[in-house]
């Protein structure tokens, strides 16, 4: 199996895990479209539910965390982008307005509530500066034409969009309420997930093709094809 063909299955498997964790997610969420107190999350955050500003965020949240998940799947298809130009641009600024005007703010709230004490506090806080800072260094890219840059920022944006899915996979496949303390595992969670996600965007620098040649590489096949129908 050639080195090109495995980054092409890890990816199709990366893309297939995000869309089915999008949809979990979407499962999770929707207890919450009760407004009821008490159900899923917001069990363990009892202190602060009565607080109609912090609940009010975590809606705001909660309800359009998926529409980046479901955004940024289609941002990084090769394929998409070379025959999708301008779909590209409109979902990609949805992508982006929706995380630097309605989640950076509201996850900033939240995270200075955060479960896991001082580490699960600063992890989150930390998350949301670089959540911001990606994905604007990937708008000033784009605007000097740096599209590899623009790229790169891009799935570090990504990376931290999805680290929700990591933490609860983690949360899920690990935590024990028997052998575990729940703030301490909670706020090295935070930690881990953001770790792992990072990491897994750098193995991607290593490994991908610049975009601008796979764009060049796919019209070139596509014309090429299109010649051979002709004659």
């Amino acid at each position: 199996m050639t080195k090109t063909l495995q980054i092409s299955i890890l990816k199709i498997l990366a893309l297939f895990s995000v869309l089915i964790f999008s949809i979990l997610m979407l499962k999770v969420i929707s207890q919450y479209t009760s407004f009821e107190k008490n159900v899923g999350f917001l069990m363990f955050k009892q202190q602060v539910v009565g607080n109609p500003y912090w609940l009010t965020f975590f809606y705001i949240h909660i309800f359009s965390i998926t529409l980046c998940l479901l955004a940024g799947l289609t941002q990084f298809s090769n394929r998409f982008l070379a025959e999708n130009r301008k779909l590209h641009k409109i979902i990609g600024k949805i992508y982006v307005y929706n995380i630097l005007i309605i989640n950076v703010p509201t996850c900033f709230v939240l995270g200075l509530f955060s479960n896991g004490g001082l580490i699960g506090i600063t992890g989150f806080l930390l998350q949301d500066i670089l959540w911001a800072y990606f994905t604007i260094a990937a708008i000033i890219s784009i605007k000097k034409g740096k599209i590899i840059s623009h790229q790169n920022y891009m799935i570090l944006s990504y990376a931290v969009t999805t680290t929700a899915l990591t933490f609860r996979i983690i949360k899920n496949l690990f935590y024990n309420e028997e052998y575990h303390n729940y703030e301490l595992f909670y706020g090295i969670n935070v930690w881990l997930a953001l770790f792992i996600n990072l990491f897994s965007a750098y193995l991607v620098f290593r490994k991908k093709t610049p975009l601008p040649a796979k764009i060049k590489i796919y019209k070139e096949n596509n014309e090429g094809n299109e010649q051979d129908h002709k004659k």
